[in-house]
C-alpha cells in the first residue's frame, strides 16, 4: 500500500491535533467535587436513606460529573449551629441543617415549628413547606442557594418516666430542638432544654436531661430507645410540633456550575428532594415505632380530650409569635395562613 506525501501530512497533522481535541473534550466535561456538610453520624438514616442516595443520584445523573463528598458528624470543624454561615462563606459547599439550631433567625420558617401546626406525616410537611418556601422566603434563604426546605413528620416526647397527661411533664427536664417547642414545652409545665441531637444520649446518661422530644427517625442513631423506655405520641393532625430542615449550596458554587450541571441541580431541588425526604421520615416512623415496641419499651398515645387541653394550653405560643413576627416588619398572620393552607392541600392531596 502506497501513501503520498499529502496523505502523510494529512495523517501526521491528525495525530498532532487528537490530543487537543480529547483536551478540549475534557474541558467542556466540566467536572466538579463538592463538599457536603452535616451533624449526624454516618449511621443516622437522614445521612444513609435522604442525604448519601441524594448526592447518589446527582452523580449518576451527571455521568460522574459532579462528585458529592459528604462529611458527617461536623468533620469539617465548628458546631450545628454554625452550618447555615459555612455554606453561605463557603465552608462547604452544601450542607444540611436545622434552622432551629439558630433561634430567632428563620422566622418564616418557623410557622411550620409553631405548636399543633404541622402535619402528622413528613411527606405532607416537606411538600407543603416547599410550596410555602418559594411563596414566602426568598428574603430569609437569600444568602444561600436553598436546595430544599423540608419538616420531619410528627415529634415525640422520649422520656425516663410515662406521660399521659399535662401533670406528668411539670418539672420534667426534656430537650428541645426549636424555639418554638421549646416554649410550647415551658406552657405545658416542662423544664425545656435545648440541645442539639448529638449532645442528647450523654445528656440522658447522665441525668442532664429527663427526656427527648425527637421524631422517631432519630431515635436510633442517639440510643434513645436504650436510654429511657417510655414515649409519648399525640394523636392525630395538627401535631404538637415538627422541626424543618435545610439542604443549602453556596451560592457563588452554584453559579459557577456549567448549565447542564445546573439543570442537573435543579431537576433534584425542591419537590423532588423535598418529597424524597418526607418518605424516608414517614418510613422510618413506622419502623423504628415497631422496633422500639418489640423492644419492650412503652408507648403511650395520649388521649384525644388530653390533646385538646395541650393545644389550648399552647395557643399563646402562636399569640406570641405572631406578636414578635410584626416588631420584625413581618405579617404573622398571613404566613400562618399561608402555612396552613399549604398544609391543607397537600394533605387532601397526599
Amino acid at each position: 500500500m502506497r501513501f503520498d506525501r499529502r496523505q502523510l501530512l494529512t495523517g501526521a497533522g491528525a495525530a498532532v491535533a487528537a490530543p487537543l481535541v480529547l483536551r478540549a473534550t475534557r474541558a467542556n466535561a466540566q467536572e466538579v467535587t463538592l463538599k457536603m456538610h452535616h451533624f449526624l453520624p454516618p449511621v443516622a438514616v437522614g445521612h444513609a436513606k435522604f442525604l448519601k442516595p441524594w448526592a447518589d443520584k446527582v452523580a449518576a445523573e451527571s455521568n460522574g460529573r459532579i462528585k458529592i463528598d459528604i462529611f458527617p458528624s461536623m468533620q469539617l470543624g465548628g458546631t450545628p449551629p454554625q452550618l447555615f454561615d459555612q455554606a453561605r462563606d463557603g465552608v462547604a459547599d452544601l450542607v444540611w441543617t436545622l434552622p432551629g439550631y439558630t433561634p430567632g433567625r428563620f422566622t418564616g420558617l418557623e410557622a411550620f415549628e409553631l405548636p399543633f401546626v404541622a402535619n402528622k406525616r413528613a411527606l405532607v410537611n416537606s411538600l407543603a413547606l416547599t410550596e410555602y418556601a418559594q411563596q414566602n422566603l426568598a428574603t430569609e434563604l437569600k444568602d444561600v442557594h436553598p436546595i430544599c426546605v423540608w419538616a420531619h413528620d410528627h415529634g415525640l416526647i422520649h422520656a425516663n418516666k410515662q406521660v399521659k397527661t399535662m401533670e406528668d411533664l411539670k418539672g420534667l427536664k426534656l430537650r428541645f430542638p426549636t424555639r418554638l417547642a421549646g416554649e410550647a414545652l415551658k406552657a405545658l409545665g416542662a423544664n425545656a432544654i435545648g440541645m442539639p441531637v448529638p449532645q442528647v444520649p450523654e445528656s440522658l446518661a447522665q441525668r442532664v436531661i429527663d427526656g427527648a422530644v425527637i421524631p422517631w427517625e432519630v431515635v436510633p442513631s442517639v440510643k434513645v430507645q436504650e436510654l429511657v423506655k417510655f414515649h409519648t405520641e399525640i394523636p392525630g393532625s395538627p401535631t404538637f410540633y415538627v422541626a424543618t430542615f435545610i439542604l443549602a449550596m453556596n451560592k457563588a458554587k452554584y453559579e459557577a456550575l456549567a448549565p447542564d450541571l445546573k439543570a442537573i441541580i435543579d431537576r433534584n431541588s425542591g419537590a423532588a428532594a423535598a418529597g424524597m425526604a418526607g418518605k424516608v421520615w414517614d418510613e422510618q416512623a413506622i419502623a423504628v415505632s415497631e422496633m422500639v415496641r418489640k423492644r419492650g419499651n412503652t408507648i403511650t398515645v395520649i388521649e384525644e380530650a388530653e390533646a385538646a387541653r395541650w393545644r389550648k394550653t399552647t395557643e399563646p405560643v402562636i399569640e406570641a409569635w405572631i406578636k414578635s413576627t410584626k416588631e420584625k416588619g413581618l405579617d404573622g398572620e398571613k404566613l400562618l395562613a399561608s402555612a396552613r393552607a399549604a398544609l391543607a392541600k397537600h394533605e387532601k392531596a397526599a
